[in-house]
């Protein structure tokens, strides 16, 4: 396999158009076309980790955490970034980053924070904006039904749980073609009247490319004439966080102790306790104090999440406990659900779990 065909199996799970925009996400270091003997999967790609993927033979790091976030004006090796990245160009392997892509997948970080802790039927916390888009275009009545389809296997017109979605409207278009066009109907200097299909039809932006190059592919006319809107609406399959419930409802102590086994944390931050049962609760990983107000919106009784400040623990407001697990705690077991991706996708090549420990944080 080559590096690119690694990430087209990556943005399956997470396509980069889901990361939010202050992020840095996507190959960081290396070659599209390089050839992949091994695929070592960590959280963060740190000296040791890049010394561990030449140990074992794996010259692609799969990291959750981007090593390049703001940008790099020297490579002299005076900061730990600069020391990996020169590592890593050295002895040719390639760096790729998940990080905010893969906390927006509805099968990333947040759902395997909900499975490891037994929540069932999560959904989205706070859905994502501007990721749905409306494409409209114009064709003859004959060849509306043939686009449509070439369309919906681009991944349009998916709406939720129905799939084959969209909306026509019938009428008239009109053009003229000037002595250069090589017109699909009419002729050259004549006004031309044809009955024509309007197309109204929604995708997620991250199928966009794809799209288009089937509306262009696929549409009769030499000039093809087409909108394209980003909506409003959210798309409740992508998004920050989850929230759902507990198969059976829990004390508030017996539950907290159960998020520190289960996550294996040292400790727990915490809220004042409620005295009332755990049923429904939120989780987003790493730094998620944002979305507090969206946690209480929702009717969690507690609210997972980690790099909470002093003040913002007051947000409680009595209304849910705020759990602070710990960065590193709330993403631990990514690099465990990729390598599980990864295996099933390509079960006969090498895929490893770094062993690397890369938390910063010790406690006493």
């Amino acid at each position: 396999m080559i590096v690119k065909e690694v990430i087209d199996i990556l943005e399956e799970l997470a396509p980069l158009a889901y990361a939010e925009d202050f992020d840095n996400v996507g190959l960081l270091v290396g070659n599209t076309n390089s050839t992949v003997s091994g695929i070592l999967v960590t959280l963060d790609t740190l000296e040791h980790v890049v010394d561990e993927a030449i140990s074992q033979k794996c010259n692609l790091i799969v990291s959750f955490h981007p090593i390049i976030f703001g940008g790099l004006k020297k490579l002299t090796g005076s900061s730990y970034v600069e020391r990996v990245v020169i590592k890593a160009i050295q002895h040719n392997i390639s760096i790729y980053s998940m990080h905010t892509a893969l906390d927006n997948s509805r099968h990333g970080v947040n759902a395997k924070i909900c499975e490891v802790l037994g929540i069932e039927n999560p959904k989205i916390l706070i859905p994502q904006k501007g990721n749905i888009k409306k494409l409209t275009t114009y064709v003859p009545l004959s060849d509306a039904d043939k686009l449509k389809r070439s369309l919906f296997k681009a991944g349009a017109g998916n709406l939720g749980n129905y799939s084959n979605c969209s909306f026509t409207t019938d009428g008239t278009g009109s053009y003229k073609a000037g002595k250069a066009a090589n017109p699909t109907k009419g002729s050259i200097g004549k006004t031309h009247y044809e009955k024509e299909t309007q197309i109204n039809i929604t995708y997620p932006r991250s199928k966009e490319g794809d799209v288009l190059k089937v509306l262009f592919k696929n549409h009769p006319y030499e000039e093809v004439a087409y909108e394209l809107v980003t909506l409003e609406n959210t798309n409740q399959n992508i998004g920050m966080g989850m929230v759902g419930h507990l198969k059976n409802p829990m004390n508030e102590v017996a539950f907290l102790k159960q998020v520190k086994k289960k996550m294996k944390t040292a400790v727990i931050r915490h809220t004042d306790l409620l005295g009332k049962p755990i049923k429904k609760v939120a989780v987003l990983g790493g730094s998620g104090a944002f979305a507090i107000k969206a946690a209480k919106a929702a009717g969690a009784d507690v609210f997972i999440t980690a790099d909470v400040k002093y003040h913002q623990f007051y947000e409680a407001e009595g209304k849910l406990i705020i759990a602070d697990i710990g960065h590193y705690e709330t993403e631990r077991f990514t690099k465990n659900l990729l390598v599980d991706y990864l295996t099933k996708k390509i079960p006969n090549f090498a895929i490893r779990l770094s062993g690397s420990k890369t938390n910063p944080i010790k406690y006493l």
